[in-house]
């Protein structure tokens, strides 16, 4: 037997944060050193961080790369790692694997597949490398000599065992590179990732890495990135090694540790017969040139029992759930101490989107504390003076949850004892500062302003939405000085079913520097607050206080009482809205069509009903693409984003599907 303990690192990195990216990749391989591993695979471009956009063609930056990874060599003593990180090579950037083994660089791997399409844009920066060439990249050393290293769609034999990598997109398409590494003889497969969170992802990656290690005879090697790496995306670690079509370790998922490793021993020579025993392998002869060998000495290793792949959260009966909780709670933690900020701010309507943002944070407060303890969060949170009074005391988790979050309720004489009501119980069941800042004075002043300037009275009749709107934004310059005041994060509480119609004010409720929401539509939204009333994530406790929000319909509360206004009479119902805005949006059909599709699902509502709202949709999405050009950042959760900077672009100007809209019209007065 050839056994080889082999580990994977997910770690959790930050564009240009070059000190702390080198200290996680530096205790990535020490913690696989002290498990015995001699092999260790580490994330995708994680030398410099994933996310860093057109500072990738600066010269320094690529320099300071490979000095990187010229101090990463050394620490490879007795072992072989994989790390990646961008490599110019004649006039082109790749997005590369370094492959080091016992201290030495030996080469290169560069990606075959870039990803281009939704929130990534390699194709702006690097280049695919050709299936089946190499060359030989050169850098000059700092005594003036040449160095040289082989570059390009590589194996590496190192010590008689066969290396080769699939990166990220690369194990994701049909034709992977994996197929032709298997007949060069590769032995194991490195993964290096930067594959970002979303609904229900993790399990595709899982069958990816059990079957390469199946149909490719391999040992499979998959390292994620982790945490909230530049502000948008998320990437939820979970690092994967796979042998002989078993999946053998599995390390934690949206973890807040800096590093997360998981090692397995492997048995090359039982993945050898498997693939010897195959009457469809027939194994290539003509790659020798693709082939680079490296001595080295693997050391003997007594076979171990397979640690269990242990039961988690990810194996219960509400993962989604779990998933929104722990991806936004890492996320808004990783925000926190990457801006350096002192908190978060929420303006508390009484509402189900404020009350989620509260409890979002909330949850990253006691996540973090759980899994870092109070030592490991005043390390992280260093500069937030208020959180290190609060731990320096020994204060409970809700005195720290009050330390980094505050809430505002801003009536008017529009607003209702019901919200202000839920307003304050929410705040004081999660634990933040809760204030009470009445703008009706600021609202009035500016009725009055405005009347005198134009010369008349503004009346409910005529002027509805210049005295909703007001209201709103009247809100937008005490929560931003409170936040000021705080130095604070202000969070912005739009979620994606407001962020498609424009069912927001600008300047108003949309004020803000980070959407939380932004990814995530109302009925699933109104779903989880449920859940959260009453279940709440594997290990900690529920929200009852929520019942005073679930008890609502969800309502602006702008237009006087009298009015009873609720957000679904306004638009429609929210299940049509997101039904409508799947099958238009990602969809990508037509007024027609959609109406063909929503009719067998929604049998209860007449043709000409669902045209109605069909028709409110398309023209409210086409009016309000600028709004949704000026929204906060929000983080990328699954594949409805409407965000058009991160996923879905469209024109601020258009004709507004007119023409498909009478079409739409003219088909449903045919209908019998």
């Amino acid at each position: 037997m050839r056994l080889i303990k082999v580990a994977v690192a997910c770690v959790n990195q930050t564009p240009f944060a070059w000190d702390e990216n080198f200290a996680h990749l530096r205790i990535a391989i020490e913690e696989a050193r002290r498990e015995g591993a001699t092999v260790l695979c580490l994330p995708e471009l994680a030398i410099t961080g994933y996310t860093c956009e057109d500072a990738f063609f600066m010269d320094g930056l690529q320099d300071t790369a490979f000095a990187q990874l010229d101090a990463l060599a050394p620490l490879t003593k007795g072992m072989v790692v994989a790390v990646g990180l961008p490599v110019y090579h004649e006039k082109a950037l790749y997005n590369a694997a370094a492959l080091l083994a016992d201290g030495q660089i030996v080469g290169f791997a560069a990606k075959q597949f870039l990803a281009g399409d939704g929130i990534h844009y390699e194709p702006r920066w690097f280049k695919a490398w050709p299936a089946g060439e190499i060359d030989i990249l050169e850098r000059t050393a700092p005594d003036g000599s040449i160095r040289r290293f082989p570059i390009g769609d590589l194996v590496f034999d190192i010590g008689d065992v066969r290396i080769g990598f699939e990166i990220c997109e690369d194990a994701w398409v049909a034709n992977r590179p994996g197929v032709d590494l298997a007949l060069r003889g590769a032995d194991i497969l490195c993964n290096p990732s930067a594959s970002h969170f979303a609904f229900g992802k993790f399990a595709v990656r899982q069958r990816f890495v059990v079957e390469g290690s199946r149909a490719f005879g391999v040992a499979y090697l998959y390292a994620n990135l982790l945490g909230n790496e530049a502000g948008r995306v998320i990437y939820d670690g979970g690092g994967l090694i796979a042998s002989n079509a078993e999946l053998v370790a599995r390390g934690r998922r949206l973890t807040f540790q800096d590093v997360e490793l998981a090692s397995a021993v492997v048995d090359i020579d039982a993945n050898r017969r498997e693939q010897a025993r195959r009457g469809s392998h027939t194994p290539r002869h003509d790659a020798e040139d693709l082939v680079i060998e490296h001595p080295f000495v693997w050391p003997a290793r007594a076979p171990e029992a397979p640690a269990k792949v242990a039961p988690t959260w990810e194996n219960g009966a509400h993962v989604r759930e779990e998933e929104f909780a722990r991806a936004v709670a890492l996320g808004l933690w990783d925000y926190l101490r990457k801006s350096r900020a002192q908190g978060y701010v929420v303006s508390l309507s009484g509402g189900a989107d404020s009350a989620a943002c509260a409890v979002l944070v909330a949850l990253a407060a006691q996540l973090a504390l759980a899994e870092l303890g109070p030592a490991g969060v005043r390390a992280r949170l260093a500069g937030v003076r208020r959180v290190q009074d609060v731990l320096e005391t020994g204060g409970s988790l809700q005195a720290v949850v009050g330390a980094l979050l505050a809430c505002a309720y801003q009536p008017t004489e529009n607003s209702g004892s019901v919200t202000r009501t839920a307003a304050e119980n929410v705040a004081k069941g999660v634990g933040a500062e809760f204030h009470v800042i009445d703008v009706d004075p600021q609202y009035k002043a500016y009725i009055a302003a405005t009347e005198r300037a134009v010369g008349r009275k503004l009346t409910w009749d005529v002027d509805d939405v210049t005295l909703q709107n007001i209201q709103a934004r009247v809100r937008a310059p005490s929560i931003w000085m409170l936040a000021n005041v705080r130095g604070a994060v202000l969070l912005t509480t739009s979620n994606r079913s407001e962020a498609a119609v424009g069912y927001a004010t600008m300047d108003g409720d949309t004020a803000g520097g980070l959407a939380p929401l932004g990814g995530i539509d109302k009925p699933y939204l109104r779903a989880w607050l449920r859940w959260m009333e009453t279940h709440g994530p594997e290990g900690l406790t529920p929200v009852p206080a929520l019942h005073y929000i679930n008890a609502q319909q969800p309502t602006a509360e702008l237009r006087p009482p009298a009015h009873a206004q609720t957000d679904e009479e306004d638009l429609m119902p929210y299940e049509i809205l997101e039904a409508v805005e799947d099958s238009a949006i990602r969809d990508k059909r037509t007024p027609i069509e959609v109406l063909q599709e929503l009719q067998p699902h929604y049998p209860q509502f007449r043709p000409v009903q669902l045209a109605t709202w069909i028709e409110r949709f398309f023209k409210l999405w086409c009016r309000n693409q600028w709004k949704r050009e000026r929204l906060a950042p929000s983080f990328h959760l699954d594949d409805r984003n409407v965000d058009p900077r991160s996923w879905c672009r469209f024109p601020i100007l258009s004709g507004g599907f007119d023409r498909e809209l009478a079409e739409l019209r003219a088909y449903v007065a045919g209908l019998p």
